[in-house]
Order: structure tokens, then sequence, then C-alpha cells
């Protein structure tokens, strides 16, 4: 099993890790996943991104989930 995020701009639209200079990781299993968001969430919104979305081997698990707190 693979499990990695998909990164979103505020309106949705996909965003490459690459172009906000971070590396998302897959990992074998959801814990590790979301350990990952964890330490990396207060960055990557700093860089733009919006909202995750969590997938297991190409399947959505949840999301959109926002980063900013409400």
């Amino acid at each position: 099993m693979s499990w990695y995020w998909r990164l979103e701009d505020p309106s949705g639209a996909e965003v490459d890790p690459a172009s906000v200079g971070v590396e998302v990781p897959e990992t074998d299993n959801q814990g590790d996943a979301e350990s990952w968001l964890g330490e990396h969430w207060r960055v990557l919104l700093e860089r733009g991104v919006a909202t995750v979305t969590l997938f297991e081997d190409g399947d959505e698990v949840y999301g959109p989930m926002g980063l900013a707190a409400t």
C-alpha cells in the first residue's frame, strides 16, 4: 500500500510539491502519512497550500481538508 497527500491551492487545483519547495513522501501506512502532515502543515500553509487530500493507492481516503485554523 502507498499513502500520500495531494496538495491543493485555494481554488482546489492541485499544487506540484516541487513548486512550493517540499517533497511529499509516499508512506506505507496512514499513520505515517498523517504524522508527516502534522509536522509540515504550517510550512505548506505559508507556501500557499490551502487544502490536502489523502490517497491510498490512488483511491481518495478523505479530504479536502483545510490547513488554516477556523
